[in-house]
Protein backbone atom coordinates (compact mmCIF):
# COMPACT_ATOMS: atom_id res chain seq x y z
CA UNK A 1 0.00 0.00 0.00
CA UNK A 2 1.42 3.34 -1.08
CA UNK A 3 1.60 6.23 1.31
CA UNK A 4 -0.57 9.15 0.38
CA UNK A 5 1.22 12.48 0.06
CA UNK A 6 0.53 14.61 3.10
CA UNK A 7 -1.24 17.88 2.58
CA UNK A 8 0.05 20.99 4.32
CA UNK A 9 -2.45 22.78 6.52
CA UNK A 10 -4.27 25.50 4.55
CA UNK A 11 -3.55 28.14 7.20
CA UNK A 12 0.17 28.00 6.38
CA UNK A 13 -0.26 28.94 2.71
CA UNK A 14 -3.84 30.15 2.20
CA UNK A 15 -3.28 31.78 -1.21
CA UNK A 16 -1.40 28.73 -2.51
CA UNK A 17 -4.00 26.25 -1.30
CA UNK A 18 -6.97 28.10 -2.81
CA UNK A 19 -5.18 29.38 -5.93
CA UNK A 20 -6.37 32.92 -5.15
CA UNK A 21 -4.54 36.07 -6.12
CA UNK A 22 -3.95 38.00 -2.94
CA UNK A 23 -3.91 41.77 -2.80
CA UNK A 24 -2.28 43.84 -0.10
CA UNK A 25 -4.29 46.55 1.64
CA UNK A 26 -2.66 49.96 2.10
CA UNK A 27 -3.01 51.67 5.49
CA UNK A 28 -5.62 54.43 5.58
CA UNK A 29 -6.62 57.50 7.60
CA UNK A 30 -10.10 59.03 7.16
CA UNK A 31 -11.06 62.56 8.18
CA UNK A 32 -14.50 64.20 8.17
CA UNK A 33 -14.14 67.76 6.87
CA UNK A 34 -16.65 70.62 6.86
CA UNK A 35 -17.35 70.21 3.16
CA UNK A 36 -16.71 66.47 2.66
CA UNK A 37 -14.14 63.78 3.38
CA UNK A 38 -10.35 63.47 3.23
CA UNK A 39 -8.74 60.04 2.87
CA UNK A 40 -5.00 59.38 3.13
CA UNK A 41 -3.63 56.10 1.76
CA UNK A 42 -0.07 54.94 2.48
CA UNK A 43 1.19 54.14 -1.04
CA UNK A 44 4.96 54.58 -0.74
CA UNK A 45 6.68 53.64 -3.99
CA UNK A 46 3.49 53.64 -6.09
CA UNK A 47 3.45 56.13 -9.00
CA UNK A 48 0.17 58.03 -9.41
CA UNK A 49 -0.26 56.55 -12.91
CA UNK A 50 -0.49 53.07 -11.31
CA UNK A 51 -3.42 54.10 -9.05
CA UNK A 52 -7.14 53.84 -9.85
CA UNK A 53 -9.86 55.51 -7.74
CA UNK A 54 -13.58 54.75 -8.07
CA UNK A 55 -16.42 56.44 -6.16
CA UNK A 56 -19.89 54.88 -6.19
CA UNK A 57 -22.41 56.24 -3.71
CA UNK A 58 -20.56 56.18 -0.38
CA UNK A 59 -18.06 53.53 -1.49
CA UNK A 60 -14.52 54.53 -2.45
CA UNK A 61 -12.18 51.93 -3.95
CA UNK A 62 -8.46 52.56 -4.46
CA UNK A 63 -6.54 49.94 -6.44
CA UNK A 64 -3.34 49.61 -8.40
CA UNK A 65 0.06 47.97 -8.30
CA UNK A 66 3.39 48.50 -6.53
CA UNK A 67 6.31 47.10 -8.48
CA UNK A 68 9.75 46.05 -7.20
CA UNK A 69 12.19 47.69 -9.59
CA UNK A 70 15.34 46.63 -7.70
CA UNK A 71 14.53 42.90 -7.91
CA UNK A 72 15.53 42.88 -11.58
CA UNK A 73 19.10 43.86 -10.62
CA UNK A 74 19.48 41.62 -7.56
CA UNK A 75 21.18 38.23 -7.53
CA UNK A 76 19.18 36.94 -4.55
CA UNK A 77 16.72 38.17 -1.96
CA UNK A 78 17.93 38.27 1.64
CA UNK A 79 14.72 39.68 3.20
CA UNK A 80 11.40 40.98 1.86
CA UNK A 81 8.94 42.82 4.11
CA UNK A 82 7.50 45.35 1.65
CA UNK A 83 4.34 44.20 -0.11
CA UNK A 84 4.58 44.27 -3.90
CA UNK A 85 1.91 43.27 -6.38
CA UNK A 86 -1.66 44.45 -6.77
CA UNK A 87 -3.38 46.33 -3.99
CA UNK A 88 -6.97 47.21 -3.31
CA UNK A 89 -8.84 48.91 -0.49
CA UNK A 90 -12.54 49.75 -0.36
CA UNK A 91 -14.00 52.17 2.18
CA UNK A 92 -17.68 52.65 3.00
CA UNK A 93 -18.37 56.20 4.14
CA UNK A 94 -21.54 56.87 6.17
CA UNK A 95 -23.04 58.97 3.36
CA UNK A 96 -23.91 58.78 -0.33
CA UNK A 97 -22.57 61.05 -3.07
CA UNK A 98 -24.99 61.69 -5.93
CA UNK A 99 -22.46 63.77 -7.87
CA UNK A 100 -19.05 63.42 -6.18
CA UNK A 101 -16.22 65.87 -6.81
CA UNK A 102 -12.95 63.99 -6.31
CA UNK A 103 -9.45 65.44 -6.19
CA UNK A 104 -6.26 63.39 -5.91
CA UNK A 105 -2.87 64.49 -4.68
CA UNK A 106 0.31 62.47 -4.21
CA UNK A 107 2.63 63.75 -1.50
CA UNK A 108 5.65 61.92 -0.03
CA UNK A 109 4.22 58.44 -0.63
CA UNK A 110 0.74 59.36 0.60
CA UNK A 111 -2.26 59.48 -1.73
CA UNK A 112 -4.65 62.21 -0.55
CA UNK A 113 -8.23 61.97 -1.80
CA UNK A 114 -10.73 64.75 -1.18
CA UNK A 115 -14.39 63.89 -1.84
CA UNK A 116 -17.14 66.50 -1.76
CA UNK A 117 -20.61 66.71 -3.22
CA UNK A 118 -20.23 68.33 -6.67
Amino acid sequence: MKDKPRQLPAFLFPAFQTQEITHWRPSLDIYRMRNGWLLKFDLAGVPMEDVNVEVQGGRITVSGVRRDYVAEEADACYAMEIAYNRFERTVELPCEFANPAVTLEGRDGILIIRVTEG
